[in-house]
């Protein structure tokens, strides 16, 4: 006999799925083509809800992840799909947390479901996590810059959903330095969070087409892949224009800023301050001891707890007018504050190994160190850059 209320409330749910996806259709974010405005795949309903029917959902999103002016979960939740776990990356699920601040699990004051942090003890979903989940969604907005840490979460998910066969889908979205292609590539032996796999700082490609990557030149120990699916923007190429609807994370506030990252963030592996602390981080760096016009005074706030050079009055240079490169990296600056701070018998790097971790090479800082120009250390990369640009061609999904 046919359960007719099993088959009505199954009915029911695929109508609301065709309702919401038809309602989906036109929603869009900042960004044109001349095929049309660019709209994220989150917003592209219709290919992904259908998969979710009947499903136990665990979602790796942040504060960027948003459909129809609403948080993902927050969405998948009115409309009856079953979230039953939530996975939260570096600055935590609301994406204020401080970078490098340790993430605690918890339970989202909205909808009451668990989070489990990605960035505390674990970075990686453990089989208990996973086990009461069929499939996972992964939508984060990226940046496409090696050391920002959501593709290091991306692998350890990509791991984890493929050790307990998990489906995974991931909601592509536009990636706002997809027009070039530079820096060192990463070494053996200087892998870490902030740079696990063997590419450029900055690598031209969608985190969906680095998901592709990740599987199709087994990354994942032990031959593992993902069974993935990647849900594409539409119009959208490797030369689109697109401003980010929402920060990606607390110290990247507008494109200036996530324009100037790839060059200014190996200060973090220096004594010099990239402005966080400040209202415009990543679009000025200064010093205590540096000789300049333009100044300011790191403070404590939100997204930014400590600051390097804390209520010190820093001395440097104003990028916030200063359009970023669109074709390579700028070493000027570090070159130019290495020079400056050796000269006043200052300090420049920091003695961890950081900056080196950053680069994912001894060779930058040894470069500087000895008087290199930035043509000369760029020429170090070029044969680097050229192997890998032959080989991401194979997984890239737009033009």
């Amino acid at each position: 006999m046919i359960d007719i209320h099993c088959s009505m409330k199954s009915f029911s749910l695929s109508v609301l799925i065709v309702l919401i996806c038809f309602a989906c259709i036109n929603t869009t974010s900042k960004g044109q083509t001349s095929e049309g405005r660019i709209t994220p795949a989150s917003e592209r309903t219709q290919l992904y809800l259908p998969q979710l029917e009947g499903k136990k959902i665990g979602v790796i999103v942040n504060q960027t992840s948003t459909v129809q002016n609403l948080h993902l979960v927050d969405f998948l939740t009115k409309y009856n799909f079953k979230v039953v776990k939530i996975f939260a990356p570096e600055h935590g699920f609301r994406g204020k947390a401080d970078a490098g601040e340790l993430i605690s699990d918890g339970k989202d004051t909205n909808t009451g479901i668990d989070i489990i942090s990605l960035y505390g003890k674990n970075k990686k979903p453990k089989a208990t996590d996973l086990a009461d989940i069929d499939i996972l969604i992964f939508d984060i907005q990226d940046v496409g810059v090696r050391f920002y840490t959501y593709i290091s979460t991306l692998h350890y998910v990509m791991e984890a959903a493929a050790e307990n066969n998990v489906p995974l889908i991931v909601l592509d979205r536009p990636n706002p330095l997809s027009q070039y292609i530079d820096g060192p590539v990463l070494e053996d032996g200087f892998s870490s969070f902030v740079g696990k796999h063997k590419v450029p700082v900055v690598y031209g490609m969608t985190i969906g087409e680095y998901a592709l990557m990740i599987n199709g030149e087994g990354w994942l120990p032990n031959n593992l892949k993902a069974n993935l699916k990647v849900i594409e923007i539409e119009n959208y190429t490797h030369d689109s224009s697109y401003i980010l609807p929402i920060k990606p994370s607390p110290n990247l506030p507008n494109n200036i800023a996530i324009g100037h990252y790839p060059s200014l963030c190996f200060f973090e592996g220096t004594t010099v301050s990239v402005g966080r602390g400040t209202s415009i981080p990543f679009q000025q760096v200064g010093h205590p001891s540096y000789k300049g016009d333009h100044s300011f005074t790191p403070v404590s706030t939100e997204g930014a707890k400590y600051p390097k050079h804390e209520n010190k009055l820093c001395h440097g240079l104003d990028l916030s007018r200063v359009k970023p490169s669109t074709n390579q990296l700028d070493l000027g600056y570090l070159i130019e504050f290495y020079n400056k701070l050796k000269a006043q018998g200052e300090p420049f790097f920091n003695d961890d190994n950081f900056f080196n971790l950053l680069a994912g090479t001894d060779k930058l800082k040894d470069m500087i160190i000895k008087g290199y120009s930035a043509e000369e250390i760029r020429a170090l990369w070029q044969a680097d850059i050229l192997e890998f640009t032959l080989m991401r061609k194979k997984y890239l999904l737009y033009n």
